[in-house]
């Protein structure tokens, strides 16, 4: 029998276990990977995630856990918040506070599984700001794997945005850019072909950018495991 949501965690008890998780060592490696370290302990999402599972959800405590600004328990908080609880009131407050991809990451992956949530793009992949615009490509890729039910013209309707955003040189921008692509293009056959046409058209632009784009999206989308999975090889 599975074992019972633990519920009576506090936030104080819960950054005491957090610290205890966590290890110099751990918090290196997640500086290479290019993660926000001002405010954090060095716990790996191997950790976090069954830990997360031990929480009752709750969208107080989660608040609370947002609040205490330590990167692992702003994770948990995106964690132990049910999809229907991430409102776009509070994704829009916490991106406010989001200066790093994997909190921004996490964050649209919890949001993309509101049925809602494309609703958001347009807004966030035309907000200036690094994160939130990453936060707005992000989303479009978790869409094209969690909304099932979506047809594929919500995604055809993308690539104008992505076409738009792929000279964005800004790390985090770029990579989420040529993941929203890429995704789009593996979500089925029918989608396959106008992504993969678009990649190709970057990979020849005159923009540095938007070259490394084209070439990344063309790359996967003609792999062989991607074309196998699709049907068409």
């Amino acid at each position: 029998m599975a074992k019972a949501a633990e519920t009576s965690w506090t936030v104080a008890h819960i950054l005491k276990h957090l610290e205890q998780s966590g290890s110099e060592e751990n918090r290196a490696g997640m500086a290479r990977f290019g993660i926000d370290m001002t405010r954090a302990f060095g716990v790996p999402m191997s950790v976090l995630r069954p830990f997360a599972r031990t929480i009752h959800k709750s969208n107080d405590l989660a608040l609370d856990l947002w609040a205490s600004e330590i990167h692992e328990a702003r994770l948990l908080a995106i964690l132990i918040t049910p999809p229907k609880e991430m409102t776009d009131e509070l994704a829009r407050s916490w991106l406010d506070d989001t200066h790093s991809w994997d909190l921004c990451d996490q964050l649209t992956n919890v949001l993309a599984r509101r049925t809602d949530s494309g609703k958001l793009v347009s807004e966030l992949t035309s907000d200036t700001r690094e994160f939130v615009r990453r936060a707005g490509f992000a989303l479009i890729a978790w869409r094209a794997v969690h909304a099932k039910s979506s047809p594929d013209s919500e995604f055809l309707g993308y690539l104008d945005l992505v076409r738009k955003m792929s000279t964005d040189d800004r790390n985090f921008v770029w990579k989420a850019v040529h993941w929203a692509l890429r995704q789009i293009g593996k979500r089925s056959i029918e989608l396959h072909g106008p992504a993969l046409a678009l990649g190709e058209d970057l990979a020849a632009s005159s923009d540095k950018t938007a070259r490394k784009v084209g070439r990344e999206t063309v790359k996967e989308l003609s792999s062989d495991k991607v074309l196998a999975r699709l049907g068409t090889k």
